[in-house]
């Protein structure tokens, strides 16, 4: 029988319509650093990861022209969210703040919900739903 090691989330991929503006609003607001864009013409495929200078699960931003895009993604069964620490409550809402005022929408929060995370919700440009906690 095969040992497992440490397991971990390597990495987490979002078919995106618009990879650019994915990969800026990622860079900009969570200081994600960006590899090299992948393409694969005979596919018609594209793809960038991202990841923390500290390390940690990465996010793999995937594009293939004419692909639908879900009226509501956070009501899917399926992923619904994913959450980036941000370190502290006060980070929580300064980048809570920061989002709302450059227009984008903030689901939820900042809150302590009722399993103990200090959080918000927000959107990102194509709505895949992002858990900010401290």
């Amino acid at each position: 029988m095969a040992r497992y090691h440490a397991m971990r989330i390597e990495h987490i991929a979002i078919w995106a319509e618009d990879i650019e503006l994915l990969r800026a609003f990622y860079m900009q607001y969570f200081n994600m650093l960006c590899g090299e864009k992948y393409s694969n013409p005979s596919r018609n495929f594209t793809s960038y990861f991202l990841h923390f200078r500290e390390g940690g699960a990465r996010i793999e931003l995937m594009h293939k022209p004419d692909m639908d895009t879900p009226a509501n993604r956070g009501d899917l069964k399926g992923l619904a969210h994913f959450s980036i620490s941000v370190g502290s409550r006060e980070a929580v809402d300064a980048l809570t703040g920061r989002l709302k005022e450059d227009g984008y929408t903030v689901l939820s929060g900042p809150r302590t919900t009722g399993d103990g995370y200090y959080e918000s919700s927000v959107a990102d440009p194509e709505g895949n739903l992002v858990e900010i906690t401290g």
